[in-house]
């Protein structure tokens, strides 16, 4: 079988969620099945950090593709033509993008659907082109697949799509992520946090994350804290809204608040591991891979009782409202305070991690495509 496969955000360095989910399952796929042939179509030239087996080759497709026009472009114009040239018998596209000009059976991941419920949250012409075209690739899709329960029911119900089509292949957590000694944990604070406590918050800073919230939170927080405590935020500023930065303006703890940026496994996971707790209190979320990180990372948890997060958290986190600046702040005080608390909650994260991998993830991807490719 010839699997052709978009990966135009397979970018080391700059994986998101969607970037990991990409990079962690086709790693797998490709490894575990050396009788089919394997064709990653990039964007760009494909960074050599990437290590893929044999039965896997490289193509790239220009222009890169990273504005709606571009994207049509390279979708429905450009795409189809490559899939004529190397006539797959599926086609499987990780993030959501596919061509309505094209025969060849496909397989879509849809992560979630945050650009149909809260479309004011991302730009113009990208929230035009996610409506108009992801609707349409996917009832012309073979297979769906997507990462939560909550989503499928959510593709389901938004755009009628038949319950039968959608599978879930719940993410997985990168090994890496694991607890650490009170010796590194120590190191850890004075090197990122001058010492102190910290409450931890890692992804994109965009407004469906409900950074404004919680900023708002930390400072209702902070009139009762009494161990100096920090709030570390790692992410990039994506969409810095007006909301979000007067948010920021009116915080009275900002020399408390300290952007690290992007960073690495590595770091991350000294972060995670020696955090009081993950802070990660989005409004819309298809899954939420930092809530398993923390867990392996034997942090404990608060995040969102709305969406996918319940799904993923289980009983192993602090739930609060995140339209709540009063509920988030309440299970802040909490978790800092409560030590009992804290430790039955990381204990319970590291059972609940067990749950997920992404070799389960892989497995699932796998029989999707081959369900695809026998049309069944």
């Amino acid at each position: 079988m010839k699997i052709a496969i978009n990966t135009q955000l397979l970018i080391p360095g700059k994986l998101d969620g969607i970037g990991w989910y990409t990079y962690e399952t086709l790693s797998r796929i490709t490894a575990r099945h050396p009788e089919h042939e394997f064709i990653l179509i990039f964007d760009r030239k494909p960074s050599p950090e990437l290590k893929f087996p044999s039965n896997t080759r490289f193509v790239v497709l220009s222009p890169p593709s990273r504005h709606p026009i571009l994207w049509f472009m390279r979708f429905e114009i450009i795409l189809p033509f490559l899939l004529r040239k190397l006539k797959p018998d599926v086609f499987v596209t990780p993030d959501g993008w596919m061509t309505m000009n094209s025969p060849v059976p496909c397989v879509q991941v849809i992560h979630d659907l945050n650009f149909v419920h809260f479309p004011e949250d991302i730009p113009f012409f990208t929230r035009k082109y996610y409506n108009i075209l992801f609707k349409r690739y996917a009832r012309k899709a073979r297979r769906i697949a997507t990462v939560s329960n909550y989503s499928k029911q959510d593709i389901i119900k938004a755009w009628g799509i038949s319950p039968d089509k959608v599978d879930v292949t719940h993410n997985g957590c990168n090994e890496a992520y694991k607890p650490l000694s009170p010796e590194e944990k120590e190191m850890t604070l004075k090197k990122y946090s001058g010492g102190f406590p910290y409450f931890l918050y890692v992804g994109a800073l965009i407004p469906r994350k409900n950074i404004a919230r919680m900023f708002e939170a930390f400072n209702r927080f902070k009139k009762q804290d009494k161990q100096n405590t920090r709030l570390l935020v790692v992410g990039q500023k994506k969409w810095w809204t007006p909301a979000i930065s007067e948010a920021w303006e009116k915080l009275e703890y900002k020399e408390e608040v300290i952007f690290l940026g992007r960073l690495d496994v590595a770091e991350l996971n000294q972060l995670y591991a020696a955090s009081v707790a993950l802070l990660f209190v989005p409004y819309f979320e298809g899954f939420g891979i930092p809530i398993l990180e923390a867990f392996n990372s034997g942090s404990a948890v608060i995040t969102s009782n709305v969406t996918s997060m319940p799904e993923v958290a289980g009983d192993a986190a602090l739930l609060a409202d995140p339209y709540s600046i009063d509920s988030i702040s309440e299970a802040m005080i909490s978790i800092s305070t409560n030590e009992d608390l804290r430790n039955s909650l990381i204990e319970k994260g590291k059972e609940r991690s067990r749950q997920f991998s992404w070799d389960k993830t892989a497995d699932a991807l796998w029989k999707i495509i081959e369900k695809a490719a026998k049309n069944t």
